[in-house]
């Protein structure tokens, strides 16, 4: 390896630390358990953590088996979901997250540790989910009728059981997510009861009463039971156990040496092994804070060795990591629910992500090779980068779950089957060798299903014949085979992080009930398009000289509209999770910016963008403050960086609303010429953009050129050829400064190389 000194947080080099060293896989778990939303959990006694990991693994085997089997209806499955959620927050989670909390103690009052309230709230949040499966046709010796003459006339048990239902879906999402989404439920809910008393006239609408509104949240199609509950139940649960298997399978490694292989002998190798790392390890974790442990406890100690800032090294890994959420084909869960919203397959959501995300990875691709060019930087010497033989050779087996999951998502096939698929094979490819025979019943009985499926009518011939050869073929995995006990950890702990997701969508699903029986999104959004409307009238008035106009009147109130909403999410951003968001603003941003013409998937894919940017914005950004520990750097520095990182995420949104054929599937149409255009401005912005932040290209700039060099950047990101004509005239002597500069520069070392 090349050898460079690392840095104390500031530019100047200085000798290596002892905080350099990698951590153990007790301290990158202990920095996980920190930061990730329910990996700080109550310790248990031997016996109760035996059992609550039994109902882990039982709420994960269920979700796979009726992905494969067949889903029962609706209601019973959201009900077992909800189950599932109570039993493994309130026996792991404390009320109160504290030291105190979550040691082990011994007292009558406890089983297990478990407190005897939290058993007791345990049994009721169980009984207010099942209960609308058991009363739906009925209940004769309880005088309850069918669900039909129920609807909209709730008797006093789904009074009750609606209540504690209601109550107790704030209290989960509240220790799993921390106050700020249930207080802004709170505020949503206070909105519906009060509705007449709201003193904003545009606000005002006749409210409910509390058994009417218990209605609407309890009963299916709104509320709690709604579509958020379901995407998380039937689609995003799967998808985390996909990922969280697969990674335990080898297929996290795999990336990383791939990583390794691509860029880790240029300048700055180990700061762009991050970001592919992260960008490959993003296609099958959606959660930011797993993807920066995992590739960070790799990246971030070697880019600190190379001569990285700690902070700046931080800022690099969380920035990358923060991008799995919009890196196809596994996004976040706020994608699934998107697809949803827009009754659109999937696999549309997946096209329209591909170049956003390609742009975010450029951004921070283009500021970690300028920072390594101005500290000087080299790679990874040859011989200590792993060979791309011997990584296939040893790791092949990896990726054939994620492509048959893949080919089975794009063949039209439910998400929740693809997941079936990749997770099936990935027990194959991690557990059956064909050395040992015993091994051979997981892809026999896998063979059985596909068989199954295909004399049903379900799989088509040639997905067929891939199944079979897939699962065949992963018996000849050269690597260690992995264990059951191994992989009931593994499955226990993707139950785990479905907690947090699953406790945000129950709760989340009684804003979008709220919204939907109120009708506030559109009053919002009347209320952006409006106030935005009366701003760009004054701006225009500003902006225009006579008969000329520099910016026409609609364009300024799409802009402003745009930067009130994106100012919006990332404000909210700060602390609720990104699908909680997702789903809050798009119910306002939708009906404000179809007003103005944006079409539906790009309006959506606004507001998700900026819901992850809220992921790496100080002061509430887990990513970079897991990060952070790992570098051993100040968190808010930290999260600066990645912020600063980020900006190729932060201007994306903007470009795909002006130019929506960025997105591939807009329903304005896909043109390869206007395609290849936008993209290659918006990509030439971004690569200017990130010269301005870092201060150097090819050669410094001083401050003057970074201010011209980040306006060119922000006008080549609008997609016209006259903002681009204008762009180009600014960016233009900038770089050939730089050009001549780089070549004095490399004049000056050959004339010192021959002197010498």
């Amino acid at each position: 390896m090349s050898q460079s000194p690392t840095s104390n947080g500031d530019d100047k080099p200085v000798n290596r630390q002892p905080d350099d060293e990698e951590l153990t896989a007790e301290q990158l778990a202990a920095i996980e358990e920190k930061y990730d939303e329910v990996a700080s959990s109550r310790a248990l006694t031997p016996m109760a953590r035996r059992l609550v990991t039994t109902v882990a693994v039982v709420f994960a085997i269920y979700h796979f088996v009726t992905a494969g089997f067949g889903m029962p209806v609706d209601y019973w499955h959201m009900g077992w979901h909800l189950c599932g959620l109570f039993v493994l927050v309130y026996a792991t989670i404390p009320l109160w997250r504290t030291p105190n909390s979550l040691a082990l103690k011994n007292s009558v009052f406890r089983l297990g540790n478990i407190p005897l309230y939290d058993i007791a709230l345990m049994v009721l949040g169980c009984a207010s989910a099942l209960y609308l499966g058991t009363a739906w046709r009925g209940i004769e010796f309880l005088d309850i009728a069918s669900q039909t003459f129920r609807q909209g006339n709730p008797n006093a048990y789904d009074i009750f059981f609606g209540t504690a239902l209601i109550l107790l879906v704030l209290d989960i999402a509240r220790r799993t997510l921390g106050w700020i989404l249930p207080l802004i439920i709170c505020i949503f809910m206070a909105y519906a009861l009060f509705g007449p008393k709201i003193p904003v006239q545009i606000l005002q609408h006749p409210g409910v009463n509390w058994r009417q509104f218990v209605n609407n949240m309890y009963f299916p199609a709104e509320g709690i039971f709604g579509v958020t509950l379901w995407v998380v139940s039937t689609i995003v649960f799967h998808f985390v156990l996909f990922g969280v298997i697969a990674q335990r399978t080898g297929l996290g490694q795999l990336f990383i040496d791939n990583a390794m292989i691509l860029a880790g002998r240029y300048t700055g190798g180990p700061a762009k092994v991050s970001v592919i790392s992260s960008a490959f390890f993003g296609t099958i974790s959606g959660s930011s804070v797993a993807n920066t442990v995992s590739t960070g406890a790799l990246t971030i100690p070697n880019m600190k060795r190379l001569g990285y800032p700690g902070h700046f090294a931080g800022g690099v890994e969380a920035a990358a990591s923060a991008g799995g959420q919009i890196t196809p084909p596994i996004m976040g869960a706020a994608a699934f629910i998107m697809a949803e919203f827009l009754e659109v397959p999937y696999t549309t959501i997946v096209i329209a992500a591909i170049f956003p995300a390609l742009l975010h990875y450029v951004g921070v691709f283009s500021v970690v090779h300028f920072m390594a060019r101005r500290l000087g930087l080299l790679g990874f010497a040859a011989d200590t980068l792993p060979k791309l033989g011997a990584v296939w050779r040893e790791g092949w087996a990896n990726i054939i779950p994620l492509v048959a999951l893949l080919v089975v998502l794009f063949s039209g096939y439910t998400p929740y089957m693809a997941a079936f698929c990749g997770i099936s094979l990935c027990i194959i490819v991690g557990m059956s060798r064909w050395r040992e025979p015993m091994t051979w019943l997981y892809p026999a009985a896998f063979i059985a299903f596909a068989l199954w499926k295909y004399s049903s009518g379900g799989f088509e011939m040639n997905l067929l014949v891939l199944l079979i050869a897939s699962s065949v073929i992963g018996v000849f995995n050269p690597q260690k085979r992995m264990h059951l006990p191994e992989l009931t950890d593994a499955v226990a702990l993707g139950a785990r992080y479905a907690l947090a997701v699953g406790a945000a969508a129950a709760a989340v699903d009684i804003v979008v009930g709220v919204i939907n029986s109120t009708g506030i999104g559109f009053r919002l959004g009347f209320m952006v398009t409006t106030g935005a409307a009366t701003l760009a009238e004054n701006l225009h008035n500003v902006l225009s000289f006579g008969a000329f106009e520099l910016f026409s009147q609609p364009d300024l109130q799409l802009f402003l509209s745009l930067l009130l909403i994106a100012v919006a999410c990332i404000l909210m951003g700060a602390g609720i999770p990104t699908t909680a968001l997702y789903i809050m603003l798009a119910s306002v941003a939708q009906p404000a910016l179809a007003q103005l013409g944006v079409p539906p998937i790009a309006s959506h894919m606004f507001v998700l963008y900026y819901g992850v940017v809220s992921e790496i914005t100080p002061p509430v950004c887990t990513s970079a403050y897991a990060a952070a520990a790992i570098a051993n750097a100040n968190p808010f520095r930290t999260g600066m960086s990645a912020f600063s990182l980020g900006l190729g995420k932060i201007v994306a949104p903007m470009a795909f609303v002006y130019a929506p054929v960025l997105l591939i599937v807009s329903s304005t149409g896909f043109d390869l010429i206007e395609f290849l255009y936008a993209s290659i401005s918006c990509i030439v912005g971004v690569v200017a953009l990130s010269g301005a932040i870092v201060g150097f290209m090819m050669a410094p700039l001083n401050v003057l050129q970074r201010i011209i060099l980040a306006l060119a950047g922000l006008i080549f990101i609008a997609p016209s050829w006259q903002a681009d004509l204008l762009a180009s005239l600014l960016f233009a002597p900038i770089l050939l400064q730089q050009v001549n500069a780089s070549r004095k520069q490399t004049s000056t070392a050959q004339n010192g190389i021959a002197l010498s």
